[in-house]
């Protein structure tokens, strides 16, 4: 499904080249569910955000499904994007003067799907993120973890095959945090890819496979056992 072959992502720093990802190999399969550690400048969020095509690399070739999506100009990297993947952020990301379900309708409503369409899919998927009675409610009317499970309900809605995590627990409490990680597995467990960067060594020890990066470099590539689960 993905496919990084001797990826680079070089950045200037004032007159320096900084070397946020350096010779990046990686392979993954449908349906893994991979966490991605390591300190702070490591380059995770970049690898991430790679992977996601919010970002280009400087150097080698990405595939994703079989299509070389090295150098895709930014309307097909953004079409591919929005039939593909779905982010969740630390910070939520979602938009202030939205309602819970304006906010997971957007992605609907940004595919063109008329409202009789939309309508029932939102729905749903308040329901499942137990949200229903908060469907009218504002981000600032919203606790940390009810925002987060709007971010994966709309991050989700389109029905993406990856599923993104950028440190999604960190502006949580522990509760509120471990509640979201049941539903990042559960989707898992109904087949979509989940790749999640922590710095939680727990978060990161539940996956069934764990990056750990130095340096831009990836430094181990190992599975974990179904014990750490």
């Amino acid at each position: 499904m993905i496919e990084l072959k001797n990826i680079h992502r070089d950045f200037l720093v004032g007159e320096q080249k900084v070397h946020a990802l350096d010779n990046i190999n990686l392979s993954i399969v449908a349906g893994e569910y991979i966490s991605i550690m390591g300190p702070s400048g490591s380059g995770k969020s970049t690898l991430l955000n790679l992977i996601g095509l919010l970002d280009s690399a400087t150097a080698g070739t990405y595939l994703l499904n079989q299509q070389d999506v090295t150098a895709l100009p930014d309307d097909k990297q953004a079409a591919t994007r929005s039939k593909i993947i779905g982010f969740v952020f630390q910070a939520f990301h979602l938009i202030p003067r939205l309602t819970a379900a304006d906010n997971i309708e957007l992605p609907l409503m940004l595919a063109g799907m008329e409202p009789l369409q939309r309508s029932p899919l939102v729905n749903k998927a308040l329901t499942e993120m137990d949200l229903s009675d908060r469907a009218h409610h504002r981000p600032d009317q919203l606790s940390g973890g009810q925002r987060q499970r709007v971010a994966i309900a709309r991050a989700t809605i389109m029905q993406p095959k990856i599923l993104l995590a950028d440190e999604p627990t960190g502006n949580l409490d522990q509760k509120s945090g471990q509640d979201v990680i049941n539903i990042l597995e559960q989707l898992n467990r109904q087949g979509i890819t989940v790749i999640i960067v922590t710095h939680d060594s727990n978060i990161g020890g539940r996956a069934t496979r764990q990056l750990k990066m130095v340096d831009g470099r990836i430094e181990s590539d190992q599975p974990l056992s179904p014990a750490c689960l």
